[in-house]
């Protein structure tokens, strides 16, 4: 993984546990978080960027910071919106023990067409069942 998109409330939600390293720790991977308005305060020395002008940007950026390696979206609402734009090219699923009673589903608001899907791997584990779909064109 070359670079990280998340949305703001991901952001907001996550930073007090990620701190200035972002999500992947002392990999410190580019984190560009899609959002209306920059935070007032943002860790010092933080990997994050923040893009306010779309998620077709953010991609843009996020692909530059790659050094060639793919970029994660860790985020349901803006998942949604690359799926819908038509801007993904493989979803990862790690399917672990727990239900939720809330939260925002990943799969929802994707529009009325049916997107096929190309199992690409999976893999089993005691802690979690790891799936990795291509989506076909």
């Amino acid at each position: 993984m070359g670079a990280v998109i998340a949305g703001r409330r991901t952001y907001d939600l996550s930073v007090p546990w990620w701190g200035a390293d972002g999500p992947t720790g002392p990999a410190r991977v580019p984190v560009f978080v899609v959002t209306h308005a920059e935070p007032e305060e943002v860790p010092e020395g933080g990997v994050y960027t923040f893009v306010t002008d779309g998620i077709e940007r953010a991609l843009e950026q996020a692909k530059a910071a790659t050094n060639d390696k793919y970029v994660a979206v860790m985020d349901a609402e803006i998942g949604q919106q690359y799926i819908r734009a038509g801007l993904v090219d493989e979803i990862s699923i790690h399917l672990v023990p727990v239900l939720f009673g809330s939260g925002t589903r990943m799969f929802e608001h994707l529009g009325s067409k049916h997107i096929q899907l190309e199992t690409v791997e999976l893999i089993e584990a005691p802690e979690a069942t790891h799936l990795r779909f291509r989506v076909v064109e």
